[in-house]
This record gives structure tokens, sequence and C-alpha cells, in this order.
């Protein structure tokens, strides 16, 4: 029982490292440590895996900030992301993100003021040097560029997938939510819902703001990855979490993740009330 105690620290054999987080008594996961980017893996546009070039992504005062004062010469579409190092299928996800400073010079004329947070995504070590997106899937942020000009945050957009929306495969990239338009320098906190393959759900300072089903591989945009991890029409159970860069600085904070599958039987000594998807295989009774 101690191991479920408020602060307990876990450590996690993952992959490429050592990944140390907290997990608090109601189950949130502290996915940012406030100091250094310990547990999370940058892939960059033209670059290797684990190359975080001219320190686009960086910890300083207990947030992760996106930026590029270290960049030379042209933005060259250095899309950049940075991974979570361990995959989720059914999660609530929370993060608090303000857009900050100018648009980097020629980064496309779209992401100003845009970023977002990819999940479902593949393995950055499965990414190739050229490839620019990986697959997933984005909830997107955005804010208002002209005053009076809606312009809504918490979108889908799909590079290299498709979901269900409305009943169909809704052959857009991205679907803009109901959100409100945010301006300026302001912290805006966005949340996810996902159930493995089934229901996704976008959410605003507490709103919900779009829903969709059925994530899964398929459509355009992403360029440059291994055929081999491109079977379109398969269903996105679970997948990586990242952070985005586009050319815009931006600052992240209070990035937190809840599991929600697991022992949903009451009998048992590893039963929690925020479970939501029953694995009964996971149930403890000694």
């Amino acid at each position: 029982m101690k191991t479920q105690l408020l602060g307990t620290s876990l450590l996690f054999l993952f992959g490429c490292g050592l990944l140390t987080s907290q997990i608090t008594d109601d189950g949130w996961e502290t996915m940012f440590n406030g100091n250094d980017l310990s547990g999370w893996t940058t892939k960059v546009y033209h670059y290797e895996v684990g190359d975080n070039y001219a320190d686009t992504f960086r910890a300083e005062d207990e947030m992760i900030k996106v930026r590029y004062d270290k960049y030379e010469g042209d933005f060259n579409n250095r899309f950049s992301h940075l991974y979570y190092d361990k995959p989720f299928s059914d999660f609530h996800f929370k993060v608090q993100y303000r857009f900050v400073g100018e648009l980097y010079e020629g980064a496309p004329e779209y992401t100003i003021l845009n970023s977002g947070v990819m999940f479902h995504s593949q393995d950055p070590q499965t990414m190739l040097k050229e490839q620019d997106w990986p697959i997933s899937v984005e909830i997107q942020f955005l804010a208002g560029v002209e005053e009076g000009v809606d312009r809504p945050t918490g979108n889908m957009c799909s590079p290299g997938t498709d979901v269900v929306y409305e009943g169909k495969i809704d052959p857009r990239h991205c679907i803009k939510s109901t959100s409100d338009t945010y301006y300026g320098n302001q912290w805006v906190t966005a949340e996810l819902m996902v159930y493995h393959d089934s229901l996704v759900k976008h959410i605003i300072n507490g709103k919900t703001v779009l829903e969709y089903t059925k994530p899964q591989i398929g459509g355009g945009v992403a360029n440059g990855y291994d055929p081999k991890m491109k079977e379109d029409g398969k269903l996105l159970k679970e997948g990586f979490i990242a952070l985005q860069s586009e050319g815009q600085p931006i600052d992240f904070k209070n990035i937190e993740i809840r599991n929600l599958k697991g022992c949903t039987d009451p009998r048992a000594l590893n039963y929690k009330k925020y479970y939501e998807i029953s694995d009964k295989e996971a149930c403890n009774y000694q």
C-alpha cells in the first residue's frame, strides 16, 4: 500500500533509458520534473532521433519552452517534436500552454501562434531522418491573430491518420473545435480524454469542444516515413505523446496524465475509482 501514497516515486525502465515520474494517490502522473528533459526524446525534421537541434526544447523556470534564438539560416521546415518515453492507450491528459514571442522568420505563415500535442503517435525511434511529421493524431493549439476573427483552439489534425467524425471518416486534415478564440500571451488549459481506438474528447478550459472516434492510420500530410509504418486502416489503440514545435515560441507547464484502464472491481486491492476501462486481468485479490 505504500506505493499508493501521495508523491510516491516510480521508476520506469523503458526504451532508451530510465524514466522517472511521480504518481499521486488519485492517479495523476507528473510527466515533467520541472528541471530537465529526462524521460523525453526529441525528433527534429532533417536530424536524427535524440538530436535536440539548437536547444529547440529546453527546461527553464519549471516549464518546457520552445525557442528558436539559437537557430541559424532559414527555418527549412525544421518541425520538431518532444516525445514522452512511455506509450499510453486509455488516458486523461492535461497541459497548460501559452504562446510567446514572434514566429521564426521563414517559418510557414500558417504556423503563426500554432502548436499542439501529438498522441497515439508512432515511436520516435521508428521515424526516419527525413520524416517531417509523425504518424499520429494532434490536438492543435491556435491563438487569435486578427482581433474579431475567430480562430478556435483544441482542433484535431491528422498527419498520416484518419478519424471518424459525425459517423464517417472525415477527409479534412484538420477539424475545427467549438472553443473560444484566445488572444495574446495567456495560459490555456487543454485536456484529452482518449479511450484506446474508440472515443476521443478535446477539452479547453474545462469545456468539451470536440469529439470523434476510431483514430486510425490513413490520409496524407506526413512525408518521408518508413512505408512499413503506414498500415492504412489500422486502428490506433495506443501510442506516444509529443509536444510540438513549428516555428512559434510556446511554453508548456503542468503536464500530467492519468491512466484510465485498470481494475474496476471494488473488491480488489488495486481497485481505483478513476479507472473507466476494465482490465480484469489486472485485479489483485491477495
